[in-house]
C-alpha cells in the first residue's frame, strides 16, 4: 500500500504510536480448584510453581477470530476509528481458526476493513511483540497510516488436560493495539526500537508435534496425542529468565538507557517466577507487571491484557517508557521499547 506523499518523494517520515488498546476475555474461568478434579495436582502446586490460580477458556464453538474481532472492535471504539480506515491487520497467533485462510482475513471479514491487507503472525508467545515491531515499520515507512495488531489465542484447543505439566499453564484471551502516526506535537511519544531474535536449536522444548507436513494428521498421531503442547519446562524456564534478561539490557544500553529510566517493563505472561526472576536481575523492583495470577499463559494476547491492566492500575501513563518483551517457542526472543503516547 502506497500513498501519494511517499510517491512523491517525501522525505520526513512518521513515528509510530500505540494510539488504542482493546481486549477480549472469555467469561468461563477455569480455577486451581477445577484442575484438581481433573488431573492430579493441586492448588498449592500451581501457584507455586506458576503463579497462577485460575484462567479463562473459551465456550465450545468461540475461535480465535472470534476472540479477535471482539478485542479489535474494542481498540477501534476507543479510538474512534471505523474499520474502513485500517491499512492493514496483524494477527499473532499459534491457533488459527484453520490453516487457511488466515485469520487475518477472517478479522478483516468481519471487521468491514475494506480496503486492508493482512496476515498471521506465528512466533509463539513472541508474537505480539513481533507484531508490534512489523507495525511500527510499516507506519514508519510512510506506507500505512493505521495498523491493527492482534494477539489472540484458544490454548484450550490444543492442551492435554491430563498432561498436568502443561494444562495448568494456559488460558484463552484476545488483545488488540491500534498503530499509527504520532501527530506534531506529541515529541518523543511512541516506537523508539527493538531486538528480535530466534534461536530454532530450542525447538524441540515446545512445540505442537503434529498437524502439519512434518507429522500430518493419522489415527496415530492422534492415538499418541501428538495434537496437544509437549514441553521441557526446565529447559524453557532457564532460557526465558537469560533471554530476557539479556534482551532488555542491551536494548536500554544501545539507546544509552538503564532499567533506572524505565516506567515499567511488560512481559509475556509465561510464568510468575520467569517474571520475577527476570525482573529481579534487571533491577526494576516492583516496576513490573505481573497478572498471570488471573489469566495464565495466553500467549500472544498476555501483553495487550498486561498494558492494560497496567492503565487501569495508574501503572502506565502518557510520557512513560515501557518495555515490551517476551520469549517463546522456537525459541523466539523479543523486546520493544515505546514511549507511551497516550
Amino acid at each position: 500500500m502506497r500513498y501519494p506523499e511517499v510517491l512523491k518523494g517525501r522525505l520526513e517520515l512518521p513515528k509510530a504510536k500505540i494510539s488504542a488498546l482493546g481486549c477480549y476475555v472469555p467469561p468461563r474461568v477455569l480455577t486451581n480448584q477445577d484442575l484438581e478434579k481433573m488431573v492430579e495436582t493441586n492448588d498449592q502446586w500451581i501457584r507455586d510453581r506458576t503463579g497462577i490460580r485460575e484462567r479463562h477458556i473459551a465456550d465450545p464453538g468461540v475461535a480465535t477470530s472470534d476472540m479477535a474481532i471482539e478485542a479489535a472492535r474494542c481498540a477501534l471504539a476507543q479510538r474512534g476509528v471505523a474499520a474502513t480506515e485500517v491499512n492493514a491487520i496483524i494477527v499473532c497467533t499459534v491457533t488459527p481458526d484453520m490453516f487457511f485462510p488466515s485469520t487475518a482475513c477472517l478479522v478483516q471479514n468481519a471487521l468491514g476493513a475494506r480496503g486492508a491487507w493482512g496476515f498471521d503472525l506465528v512466533a509463539a508467545c513472541s508474537g505480539f511483540v513481533y507484531g508490534l515491531t512489523t507495525a511500527a515499520h510499516l507506519v514508519a515507512a510512510g506506507t500505512h497510516r493505521k495498523v491493527l495488531v492482534i494477539g489472540s489465542d484458544t490454548m484450550s484447543r490444543i492442551i492435554d488436560y491430563t498432561d498436568r505439566a502443561t494444562c495448568v499453564l494456559f488460558g484463552d484471551a484476545a488483545g488488540a493495539m491500534l498503530i499509527e502516526a504520532a501527530g506534531e506535537g506529541e515529541g518523543s511519544a511512541g516506537f523508539i526500537d527493538f531486538l528480535g531474535e530466534v534461536d530454532g536449536s530450542g525447538g524441540d522444548f515446545l512445540k505442537m508435534p503434529a498437524g502439519g507436513s512434518r507429522l500430518p494428521s493419522s489415527h496415530e498421531t492422534v492415538e499418541q496425542r501428538l495434537h496437544y503442547v509437549h514441553q521441557d519446562g526446565s529447559q524453557v524456564f532457564k532460557y526465558a529468565v537469560r533471554k530476557m534478561y539479556e534482551t532488555c539490557s542491551e536494548l536500554l544500553e544501545r539507546n544509552g538507557l538503564t532499567t533506572k529510566d524505565v516506567g515499567i517493563l511488560i512481559p509475556h505472561q509465561a510464568n510468575g517466577r520467569i517474571i520475577s526472576a527476570a525482573a529481579e536481575r534487571l533491577g526494576l523492583g516492583d516496576r513490573v507487571l505481573i497478572n498471570i495470577d488471573r489469566y495464565g499463559n495466553t500467549v500472544a494476547a498476555t501483553i495487550p491484557l498486561a498494558t492494560r491492566d497496567a492503565i487501569q492500575q495508574g501503572r502506565l501513563k502518557r510520557g512513560d517508557l515501557v518495555v515490551f518483551a517476551a520469549v517463546g517457542a522456537g525459541y523466539t526472543v523479543g523486546a520493544s521499547l515505546w514511549r507511551w503516547a497516550y
